[in-house]
């Protein structure tokens, strides 16, 4: 007799379907350029924390990044770097 097992996702996502990313703040930084130009200044996206490589092939990142503190966000890049070499190298050959 076999059991079906729980889906592997959470009410609120669909499997197969690509993580939207969060919405960034509803009020422009003043520091922060509003327009970018190729060959202008450079824009920094440190805050926004580092990109998640999805089995799927999509990019995400992680919602909760600005809440961490330093030793968990350490913690969190050793471990995702892992993972995102993990998972991209065995996507190498394969389109997305």
């Amino acid at each position: 007799m076999s059991t079906k097992s729980q889906p592997d996702h959470t009410p609120d996502t669909h499997p197969g379907e690509p993580l939207l990313l969060t919405e960034g703040p509803s009020e422009p930084e003043a520091d922060v350029p509003q327009l970018l130009q190729t060959g202008g200044p450079a824009v920094k996206l440190e805050d926004l924390g580092p990109m998640v490589v999805n089995t799927d092939g999509t990019l995400s990142r992680i919602s909760n990044w600005s809440n961490l503190t330093d030793p968990e966000k350490e913690r969190t890049l050793r471990v995702l770097s892992a993972r995102n070499k993990f998972v991209f190298d065995f996507h190498i050959g394969f389109v997305f």
